[in-house]
């Protein structure tokens, strides 16, 4: 089956709906390649764990692209081992703990913080509003050159919404049997986290009917970062409250859910 229909996917053998859902299980929750083949493939859709990590660096980078936003820029780095070697993730999040930009590098000094704010600006059109960090000296010596009518606070008490993101990271390092590259970090990174993110919803001092709304509220903002597949069908899902995509496949055209 191809999906003419969709130019983004155009010349696919799979429908847009077959393939935004590999992504999604594959940035969402801490899966391997393999698992997401073996999900699909129960499902009665083949593909190869080769056409997953395809699918994901292709289309999984334009919907984490059109999902950055924030106006309050923290920022934060963490210390990663590749390779035998140390690197460090530098991180940026929004006010909501909304990842805006990931980058890795080799050092933690001036240089690379300013490489960083360069990228965000780059990225986001616009200087924030407010940039939050640790006591780290570097933050403040890039932050007089690039953008120095910014207002800076620094303040470990006040980073926590950039230090907790990088707990996602670290869940996915340990499935992943640690991480084989710099540039494979910040590949699957850039896709991962403002995808992860975007589901993360925290249940705490919410009521149900709240959170469910606020659930539903995410996957329609799923759905409008990419464009629907014409052959995919929607059926209402009573007892789980969601909605379960369902696509034709397979040459008797079997109906078959997604998930």
């Amino acid at each position: 089956m191809s999906t003419h229909a969709n130019p983004h996917f155009a010349g696919y053998r799979y429908p847009a709906e077959v393939i935004s859902t590999a992504v999604w299980l594959y940035f969402r929750f801490p899966l391997s390649l393999r698992m997401v083949e073996e999900m699909l493939a129960a499902r009665g859709i083949t593909v190869s764990y080769e056409t997953v990590r395809q699918w994901g660096l292709k289309f999984g980078r334009n919907i984490a692209n059109r999902l950055r936003r924030g106006d309050k820029w923290h920022l934060d780095e963490v210390v990663l081992t590749i390779g035998g070697k140390l690197h460090y993730l530098w991180r940026a999040v929004d006010k909501d703990g909304f990842v805006l930009d990931v980058l890795v590098q080799s050092r933690r000094d001036a240089k690379a913080a300013k490489r960083l704010l360069r990228k965000l600006m780059k990225r986001q059109g616009v200087e924030p509003r407010v940039l939050v960090t640790d006591k780290l000296k570097s933050y403040a010596a890039a932050k007089r050159e690039t953008m120095p009518g910014v207002e800076h606070r620094q303040h470990k008490g006040l980073n926590n919404r950039a230090e907790n993101s990088h707990q996602p990271t670290r869940r996915r390092e340990r499935q992943m049997k640690r991480f084989k590259s710099a540039r494979q970090v910040q590949h699957f990174l850039s896709i991962h986290d403002p995808i992860a993110n975007l589901f993360h919803l925290r249940r705490d001092h919410r009521p149900v009917a709240d959170y469910r709304t606020a659930r539903a509220q995410v996957s329609k903002a799923w759905a409008r970062s990419r464009r629907r597949s014409p052959r995919s069908v929607i059926l209402a899902c009573p007892a789980r409250h969601i909605a379960v995509p369902y696509v034709q496949t397979g040459p008797n055209k079997l109906t078959v859910p997604l998930w």
